[in-house]
């Protein structure tokens, strides 16, 4: 099951709820990590980008998905925001309209990694002569430029 998988074992995805939390989660996070406001220097060394915050259906635990710039020290970064979790959680906890603040997890967000897989594979010349209309791509260069001039 992929990350934005249904968290409710229904057919339905997360709710307003959900993705308005999450959403807040994640710009709190942002901020925090680029201000530097916890207290562990070799967090603050590090430029963490927060691309996605998934919340239980309960609001009780929030999934961070994080890569670290350029997408090196990933385990270093995850270590760092494990091991300071708590004060993330007061830190963002502020930013929260909710009864408690969620208990924050951290996940290496993938999302770039299956991007690039997804353009290589796109690259693929077999690839390409399968996704090619009829007649091959010169025909479709040839209708397009057909259109052009009618």
């Amino acid at each position: 099951m992929g990350r934005r998988a249904d968290h409710q074992g229904r057919g339905a995805g997360p709710s307003q709820r959900q993705l308005r939390v999450g959403e807040l989660i994640r710009r709190r996070l942002s901020e925090v990590l680029a201000r530097g406001d916890v207290h562990d220097t070799e967090l603050n060394a590090q430029s963490i980008t927060v691309g996605e915050v998934q919340v239980s259906p309960d609001l009780r635990v929030a999934t961070a998905y994080v890569m670290p710039l350029g997408g090196a020290g990933v385990e270093t970064a995850l270590a760092a925001l494990r091991r300071n979790k708590g004060e993330l959680r007061h830190l963002v906890g502020g930013a929260l309209a909710t009864k408690f603040t969620p208990e924050l997890r951290f996940r290496p967000d993938e999302t770039f990694d299956r991007l690039d897989a997804t353009r290589r594979m796109f690259d693929d010349p077999k690839v390409r002569q399968d996704l090619a209309p009829e007649g091959g791509e010169d025909a479709a260069e040839d209708a397009g430029r057909d259109g052009e001039r009618g």
